[in-house]
């Protein structure tokens, strides 16, 4: 086998610890998303955002 072959194996795809670490990034972050979304001041201007979308004429 070629070192070319070999270093592209050796990264061919992510180790079991690696995906543990990106679920649970990604589980961080999206506790933080919905924190924000669902915060007072976010919700209330997205509601706005929807009514205005709702209420607009054709």
């Amino acid at each position: 086998m070629t070192r070319r072959a070999r270093d592209r194996d050796a990264q061919a795809g992510m180790s079991t610890a690696e995906y543990a670490v990106g679920t649970i990034a990604a589980a961080g972050f999206a506790a933080v998303l919905y924190k924000i979304v669902t915060s007072g001041p976010v919700s209330t201007a997205m509601r706005q955002l929807i009514e205005r979308a709702l209420d607009a004429g054709f």
